[in-house]
């Protein structure tokens, strides 16, 4: 459970992105989270040199549909990163623990397939309040931790 600002990072450990082309598949589910997530990440982007013609932004449905958008934008965008960005919280049933599991495997599976790094955004949650502390909340954006993270993970490619 996070308890520390995920927004920070320290500037000099990150890597020149300006040359980097980044993709964000984002799910409609949930849209004040994942649009603030979304905001998060662009906020890093442009703070760390990528240009906003740089940055490709998709919608899909649901979380669920998350490993689809990403696989189709691999296989149609050069790219160097895509962060997936989706939001589920806990209810009532089992479906919860289902997608939660789909979409980690899922994602888990498009890294290990493709030569593009996927980074998983996807707020997995036991309550709202919990899910605003960590798209801008008391705990800061995620957003913006896997921007970083995207970053990084794509000036680890050209080694």
């Amino acid at each position: 459970m996070a308890t520390t600002n995920l927004s920070y990072y320290d500037e000099t450990t990150i890597p020149n992105a300006k040359n980097f082309r980044f993709g964000i598949v984002v799910s409609e589910w949930n849209p004040d989270i994942t649009d603030n997530l979304f905001l998060g990440a662009q906020k890093a982007f442009l703070e760390n040199g990528v240009s906003k013609k740089n940055i490709l932004r998709w919608d899909v449905p649901g979380s669920f549909e998350l490993i689809f958008g990403c696989k189709r934008m691999i296989e149609t965008q050069k790219l160097d990163a895509i962060i997936a960005i989706g939001n589920v919280i806990q209810g009532e049933t089992k479906h919860f623990d289902f997608v939660c599991d789909a979409v980690t495997q899922g994602i888990k599976d498009l890294n290990v397939k493709y030569d593009i790094p996927v980074i998983f955004c996807v707020l997995t949650d036991n309550t709202k309040q919990q899910s605003i502390d960590r798209s801008g909340g008391k705990l800061g954006n995620k957003g913006i931790e896997c921007a970083i993270a995207a970053i990084k993970m794509a000036a680890l490619r050209e080694f």
